[in-house]
């Protein structure tokens, strides 16, 4: 596909559309047709990060400043620019990103709906007045904007993800740096532009381009980076928590290996509708995503069949055609990288069904793979501890309720997990017993509410502060306790 000067994008900094300095761009590629280039964006550079970091510095007086209410209706307007554009840049989602057209449609409708609760939330968000023997004296604390906030965001939810972060970040009276990721830069690109249709002030909001090796230190390293809110990799969310100054709040929501346990009294219909929605929905390229089943062995056998029975008319192909279950991986690496984990999982386990790169047709054009199914998987095996972030089930057998709680919680992730069972007993120990930052019962591991508390436990999170919900404001403020006098 040809690429013309006007499907190059630039970044936004300090109320600018602007090209990075050296004038490098790379390319964003369809992973349904690898042929198809969606648009060209800026390569940035650490000059170009630092310029961002200033512009949000400068803007945060007059942004702290200004009225709550006038704060919620950008937010709002920026809803109503994304709610009147929801079919093109879901269009534009799909084609960058690969997942169906209609669940596209959806993140672009959800964000817009969580800027929409955020304008409200934010503006009811206040400190406490605090009783005390002394008549001559109020104690209460205030809730104040923490500065310049990094908001650094993965490709599988490219809109969803960073409205929930940049939401609370601006209603509170923080200033924004935002970083895409590079598999996905046109639905933030998309997202910022909301904002600048809704008349944000230059330099409240900035948006950049680039590899995190050429501009992550600059927009987290920074003294004038008072907070960064990350989602991606374990490995890259320790990096970043590792480096920064000690002032510096993280926010960090990373991987998961997240189990769905099967019970014997389980309706197994809906337990493989669960495994099928939680694990290849998306193509299993979501951090909340099943990729391990533990089955109670009286029933395994009985459920692997329904499982493989599903999984095998299950339809794969580009996310713009209607009637698919699953669409390409993001990237090549991506792909590869799942591949590899099924190869390793060939020689630890028994694959049942999948697990191959697709070709032939249109197959050839784009990053397609079959949703593979692994049994005889035990605790110690690869396939069953690390996070492959793809399209690959694994199958442990259990022995009892207690034999799948130690197996569910022998890992160091703890960000999803959900049970399938009928049995009030279970489903009261369940939301105890297990390790999770979210538990779900007869529900996938997959999906949460916009007005709901999320993130994860052990290595799946910092587990400091949640994202989503009211309580996802308190990471974006810092409390003042104010002692008056008459």
């Amino acid at each position: 596909m040809t690429v013309g000067p006007q499907d190059t994008f630039h970044n936004y900094i300090d109320g600018e559309w602007t090209p990075c300095h050296s004038g490098r761009t790379f390319d964003n590629i369809n992973p349904a047709d690898t042929g198809d280039i969606v648009g060209r964006f800026q390569a940035s550079a650490a000059v170009d990060a630092q310029a961002a970091v200033a512009a949000a510095a400068a803007a945060f007086e007059g942004w702290r400043a200004l009225a709550p209410s006038r704060r919620a209706a950008i937010l709002n307007r920026a809803a109503e620019h994304l709610e009147a554009n929801a079919d093109s840049i879901a269009a534009e989602l799909t084609r960058e990103e690969g997942k169906a057209l209609n669940l596209s449609k959806d993140e672009v409708l959800r964000s817009a709906q969580t800027l929409r609760f955020y304008a409200v939330e934010g503006q009811t968000f206040t400190g406490e007045t605090f009783p005390q023997d002394d008549p001559d004296m109020l104690v209460y604390s205030q809730r104040e904007p923490l500065g310049v906030v990094t908001v650094i965001a993965p490709w599988n939810f490219p809109v969803s993800i960073p409205a929930r972060k940049i939401a609370p970040a601006l209603i509170t009276g923080n200033t924004v740096v935002f970083k895409p990721s590079s598999d996905a830069p046109l639905s933030g690109y998309r997202l910022a532009e909301a904002f600048v249709a809704a008349g944000i002030p230059k330099g409240v909001l900035n948006f950049i381009t680039g590899s995190a090796g050429d501009v992550g230190a600059a927009i987290t390293e920074a003294p004038a980076v008072r907070a960064i809110s990350f989602t991606g990799s374990t490995q890259a969310g320790e990096q970043i928590h590792r480096a920064v100054p000690m002032t510096t709040r993280t926010q960090m929501e990373l991987g998961g290996k997240n189990p769905l346990i099967v019970m014997e009294d389980a309706d197994l219909d809906k337990a493989v509708d669960l495994t099928i929605k939680g694990g290849f929905s998306l193509s299993g390229q979501a951090c909340t995503g099943t990729s391990r089943v533990l089955v109670v062995a009286s029933v395994k056998a009985a459920y692997t069949e329904r499982l493989l029975a599903r999984v095998r008319t299950l339809k794969i192909g580009s996310g713009m055609t209607p009637g698919m279950d699953l669409g390409p991986l993001a990237t090549r690496k991506q792909l590869d990288n799942v591949l590899r984990y099924v190869e390793i999982g060939k020689q630890e386990a028994t694959l049942l069904c999948g697990g191959a790169r697709l070709t032939g047709g249109d197959y050839d054009k784009g990053y397609y793979m079959s949703p593979a199914v692994f049994t005889d998987v035990t605790q110690s095996m690869r396939i069953a501890r690390e996070e492959i972030f793809g399209p690959v089930i694994a199958i442990i057998e259990c022995a009892d309720y207690a034999d799948a709680i130690a197996k569910a919680n022998d890992t160091e992730y703890g960000l999803s997990a959900a049970i399938a069972t009928g049995n009030p007993r279970y489903i009261h120990r369940f939301a105890n017993d297990i390790q999770s930052g979210t538990v779900k019962i007869n529900r996938t591991t997959t999906g949460n509410l916009v007005n709901a508390p999320f993130g994860g436990l052990k290595r799946s999170s910092t587990s400091t502060f949640r994202e989503s919900g009211r309580t996802g404001l308190e990471f974006y403020t810092q409390i003042k306790t104010v002692y008056r006098g008459c």
